[in-house]
């Protein structure tokens, strides 16, 4: 079973824990199907810029200190270690006065009006208008149209589940529940009532998968240098003692310094006004939801994720600080960001599965440095042989990650889950399986690479994996350094690398191996000209020759050339 990392408490036998379901056993806890792709990266951002505790010890800046994650303190004295907490803000008065508007009639409670009323009413009084022809219900509808815009993610939603898009700390909030049923039950006649009725730890969209990707960086941080050198010299990444790239504490400072600048690039006034609109008007309701019962700073508690999954982080973590200091506009870094979140969901749950899928014989020779390998077909489907070669290698993802949650250890602890309820009289003893493959496993594998358009179609069958262009600009910006240049044959292989994406013949055809079908000499030579094409349409190929090509990372800055 894997190690943990913290090494908290696993909720293995609690009725209803989490840590029950075998794919959250094996991916930590926790990547799931209902979170999506801008809540991951919302939720990673909110630990980083949330004031964090590790037992009692607080953690300033976005990351814990080296120290404090190489000397993790324990829980009360036991031997697990202390939960890394950290402390959400749930900005109700802004996304009030942001969401109201455009949200559902029947979540609007009339206690939700009055107060935003309120909040109208006061901003109101604090707007001065020096010339001009707008009046101050002007500058109101302004103003709230200016925050709708910031939506991210949740427009079905009641307006307090819904989340802005993380453009700078003022806009990242807590997850923040109505419990419409129970306020139903009980006359509610003011606002101070009514926050009563709010939950803030259900974390039913925000579900923990930002939070595991968090864990996942600090898991890398506190790997020895050694370690991580053997690793990328094995793997084949081209990095030096000295680097912040393979230097745990230079890489520290690296990632610090990407989070710090992604979440201070956003101008001063707009922060303000947030800020103020939130609590520059009521600054009880932020006390009210920020606070647990006795008034103390309300703290969440982040689960855990696969100790030898650093592997995997360390990728995340070089290709995060590479992407955070691409020379690209704000709003398109955020985007590729999300893309970035979700494709190390794929890599992590394909990472995790090949360490345990009992696959016997050489198919793991033929994978790349993380255990699996990706045929990568054209767009257009136009080469037949080389859709049925990834099309078997999607059907391949999908067993090795069916075969990997039924692991015998975890198969073996599952049937302890079992007699136990049996033996506590569960009146009803459902199939965990079932729950794990759709919502944890293949089957969210599955849904979320087509979320994102690794895996075409959406619908029906044949699907394979693929290539756009949103997914060709992320791989140009995160596996090479910017302004970095390196020849077209060292690009393939710096994505087979990070991401075990095979495109050419020889790659290929040990995916296909992979996959359990058979090896070839060629497909023609031209199964990754459509990626040449793709290249040269994006701008970032240079040829020097009908032979010989170069693909460079934009940037201000120049870097040498990696042959």
């Amino acid at each position: 079973m894997p190690d943990a990392f913290p090494q908290i408490n696993r909720e293995m036998v609690r009725a209803g824990g989490e840590d029950r379901n075998p794919a959250v056993q094996l991916f930590g806890r926790r990547f799931f199907a209902d979170q999506t792709v801008t809540e991951l990266l919302v939720e990673l951002l909110l630990v980083a810029a949330s004031e964090k505790l590790i037992g009692t010890v607080p953690c300033t800046g976005p990351l814990p200190s080296l120290t404090l994650l190489r000397h993790w303190p324990k829980e009360n004295e036991s031997t697990d270690a202390a939960p890394l907490k950290y402390a959400p803000r749930a900005r109700l008065n802004l996304k009030l006065f942001s969401f109201l508007g455009a949200s559902k009639l029947e979540s609007r409670h009339e206690t939700h009006r009055r107060h935003y009323e309120e909040l109208l009413t006061c901003i109101c009084k604090s707007i001065t208008i020096s010339g001009g022809t707008d009046s101050k219900d002007d500058v109101l509808r302004t103003l709230e149209n200016l925050f709708l815009g910031f939506q991210g993610v949740g427009g079905q939603r009641t307006w307090c589940a819904q989340s802005f898009l993380p453009l700078c700390i003022s806009l990242i909030a807590g997850e923040s529940i109505w419990k419409q049923t129970k306020s139903r039950q009980i006359e509610l006649n003011s606002w101070e009532d009514a926050l009563d009725y709010f939950s803030h730890s259900q974390q039913i969209f925000l579900a923990r998968g930002g939070e595991l990707l968090y864990l996942q960086l600090c898991n890398v941080l506190h790997c020895p240098i050694e370690q991580i050198r053997s690793w990328t010299e094995k793997a084949g990444l081209d990095t030096s003692a000295d680097s912040e790239e393979s230097n745990p504490e230079l890489l520290h400072q690296a990632l610090s310094g990407a989070f710090l600048g992604l979440l201070d690039n956003c101008p001063k006034p707009l922060e303000k006004l947030a800020e103020f609109i939130d609590t520059g008007i009521d600054k009880d309701t932020q006390l009210h939801t920020d606070s647990d019962s006795s008034g103390d700073r309300r703290y969440t508690s982040c689960g855990w994720c696969p100790e030898e999954s650093w592997q995997e982080g360390y990728l995340f973590a070089l290709e995060f600080v590479r992407l955070c200091h691409a020379q690209i506009d704000h709003m398109e870094k955020l985007q590729l960001l999300e893309l970035l979140c979700a494709m190390q969901v794929l890599r992590s749950i394909l990472a995790q599965s090949a360490r345990y899928a009992d696959w016997t014989g050489t198919r793991k020779d033929f994978a790349g440095p993380l255990g699996y390998s990706l045929a990568v077909s054209d767009p257009d489907g136009s080469h037949q042989a080389l859709k049925q070669i990834s099309r078997r290698s999607v059907r391949a993802c999908e067993r090795m990650i069916f075969d990997a949650i039924r692991h015998p250890e975890i198969l073996a602890r599952v049937g302890q889950q079992r007699d136990l309820d049996r033996a506590r009289g569960a009146l009803r003893i459902s199939d965990p399986y079932n729950e794990a493959d759709s919502r944890y496993g293949y089957k969210f594998f599955l849904a979320l690479a087509k979320r994102i358009g690794l895996i075409i179609p959406r619908r029906g069958k044949g699907a394979r994996f693929v290539v756009d262009e949103r997914i060709l600009r992320l791989l140009i910006l995160t596996v090479l350094r910017p302004g970095e240049r390196v020849s077209y044959e060292t690009f393939k292989r710096l994505v087979f690398i990070h991401y075990g994406m095979a495109f050419d013949d020889m790659s290929l055809s040990n995916a296909s191996q992979w996959s359990g079908g058979q090896g070839f000499l060629t497909l023609g030579g031209n199964s990754d000209e459509w990626l040449m094409k793709m290249l040269d349409a994006s701008g970032v190929l240079i040829r020097l020759s009908d032979s010989c090509a170069m693909v460079e990372s934009p940037s201000d800055v120049v870097e040498e050339t990696r042959s």
